[in-house]
């Protein structure tokens, strides 16, 4: 490591020349470090002095621009100052020229307007001038005029005395005598023109309700609606009825039980009758009864599911088809409740007619009349679709169905013509309005048409017969006959026995007694017929 030659005895001179090397060399390095020391702050000094000047310069050059910028914005702002109080000036100049020129208008006008003052003034004086001449004149030809009234007063008054003595009446006496020739005239001319309008209207009345009711009833040709006390269900086979009536009994009792309708099951080959008379209970037996045959499980808890299933399509066809109702006869703003009321009027019948469609048929025919009479037809079918809707309740609640009709709409406030409308249909009270009257005329046209309404065959005969009985029956009457299915009657009358005037009398009697004694659909024309006949031979 060491070289052959090293002595150990040189190792305090290498010491020695190692230190004062590393001394020196840390001397230069100070000195070094302070020379570049000094230079940078030299360096700075110079830059930050620079600085500063440039700082300064900058300064003085944006105060030197702001007064420049200062002294041209007070020019511009004296200028635009002389500039708007020239304008101003001007303005002012040619508003003090407007109001002058507007002055001496005024002044002008003032000056006209006096001028006609003046000048009607004048004519007025000249007037009333005038009319204090005439006012003169008038007086001396009123004062005149009086001298003559009285004078021809007293005239009159000596010719009355004179009257007086030659006729032998006072003028009272007169007065009266020659009213009464005047009443007497007059009586007798006012029955004349009575009698002849009288009859003049009537052939007219009687010819336009022809031809309104015909075009009704040519326009609304509506099919005639026969409803029965049963229905029949059809079964696939006979085998099904057995299960119907179930174990003891039980499924044939459980179904009348909750449906209230009697089941007649006989030899009649697969089929089983229905009866009862209210047709929403035998409605709901038989879409029960048709369900359980199509599903196969009869037993009572399915009867009941299948019952309560009918119930809610009765309800939904009830709320339908007072809808349809509604649509039908176009009538707006019908309320809920009682469009619901409506549709339980399909399940309602009035001597085997469906009191729905009887309503919507009165509906049309009362629309048809109201439009050829010039009334409002909306109206007309409104009352016409409503008259009869306490029939949906009549058996719920005590009372006609007109009264209980007239009660519910009046809770749902329809119109006041529509509430007498429904209450004079029937004729229990006196008809107020043409809708009223087109109401009753529709009712009896569509209850009373051929076909409409159908009963019994033997109860049909008994009621013709008993009809013709009751007629028979009063003296003075040689024969009678029932015609047109019962609407009519006509009566032949022995002339020797009753007169004219007691004909009259004669068939409100027997009006009266059909109505006491008898019902029947619609209404009953006794027709009263007298004949006498003179026969002469010439020879």
């Amino acid at each position: 490591m060491f070289p052959e030659n090293f002595n150990i005895g040189m190792w305090p001179a290498i010491a020695l020349c190692f230190v004062s090397f590393a001394i020196g060399s840390l001397l230069f390095g100070f000195i070094l470090y302070r020379i570049g020391q000094k230079h940078r702050q030299r360096f700075a000094e110079a830059h930050i002095e620079s600085a500063e000047k440039e700082a300064l310069r900058i300064v003085n050059e944006a105060n030197n621009k702001a007064e420049t910028l200062k002294k041209t914005a007070r020019v511009e702002a004296k200028d635009e100052a002389y500039k708007l109080k020239g304008e101003a000036e001007k303005e002012i100049s040619r508003q003090k020229q407007e109001n002058d020129r507007e002055l001496k208008e005024r002044r002008s006008e003032i000056t006209r307007a006096e001028r006609r003052l003046l000048q009607k003034e004048e004519s007025l004086e000249k007037k009333n001038d005038k009319i204090e001449k005439s006012e003169e004149r008038l007086q001396t030809k009123i004062k005149a005029a009086d001298e003559k009234l009285a004078e021809a007063d007293q005239i009159k008054k000596s010719q009355m005395d004179i009257l007086e003595r030659i006729s032998g009446f006072t003028t009272e006496d007169a007065k009266a005598h020659l009213l009464c020739l005047l009443d007497n005239e007059l009586n007798h001319e006012k029955a004349l023109r009575i009698s002849q309008y009288e009859v003049q209207l009537k052939d007219e009345c009687d010819k336009k309700a022809r031809e309104y009711i015909s075009l009704a009833i040519t326009r609304l040709a509506s099919e005639a609606v026969s409803e029965m006390t049963v229905s029949v269900v059809q079964l696939p086979n006979d085998e099904m009825k057995g299960r119907i009536i179930g174990r003891e009994g039980r499924n044939i009792r459980t179904l009348e039980q909750l449906t209230g309708v009697d089941l007649i099951i006989d030899d009649t080959p697969e089929a089983i009758t229905l009866s009862s008379h209210d047709r929403v209970r035998r409605e709901i037996a038989r879409i029960s009864l048709e369900k359980l045959i199509q599903d196969g499980r009869i037993h009572p808890t399915r009867i009941e599911e299948m019952v309560e299933k009918a119930k809610r399509d009765i309800e939904t066809k009830i709320k339908q088809e007072g809808e349809r109702a509604v649509l039908e006869t176009n009538v707006n703003g019908i309320n809920h409740e009682l469009m619901r009321l409506l549709g339980r009027l399909y399940y309602r019948t009035s001597y085997s007619q469906n009191v729905l469609n009887h309503s919507i048929e009165v509906a049309h025919l009362s629309g048809i009349i109201a439009s050829e009479l010039g009334v409002d037809a909306n109206l007309a079918r409104r009352a016409g679709l409503l008259h009869d809707i306490g029939k949906a309740l009549s058996h719920e609640i005590e009372g006609s169905h007109v009264h209980i009709g007239v009660e519910v709409c009046k809770k749902y406030r329809e119109n006041a013509e529509v509430l007498h409308a429904i209450e004079a249909h029937h004729g229990d009270v006196e008809i107020k309005t043409v809708i009223a009257a087109i109401v009753q005329a529709a009712d009896a046209i569509s209850a009373a048409r051929p076909g409409a309404r159908s009963e019994n065959y033997e109860n049909y005969i008994k009621r013709l017969q008993k009809l013709e009985e009751i007629c028979s029956s009063y003296s003075g009457v040689e024969k009678s006959f029932a015609i047109q299915a019962g609407r009519e009657v006509r009566l032949m009358i022995q002339p020797e026995a009753v007169n004219d005037e007691g004909m009259v009398v004669l068939a409100r009697e027997i009006a009266k007694r059909i109505e006491h004694e008898m019902d029947y659909p619609g209404q009953i024309k006794v027709h009263l017929i007298r004949e006498s006949r003179t026969v002469a031979l010439a020879k």
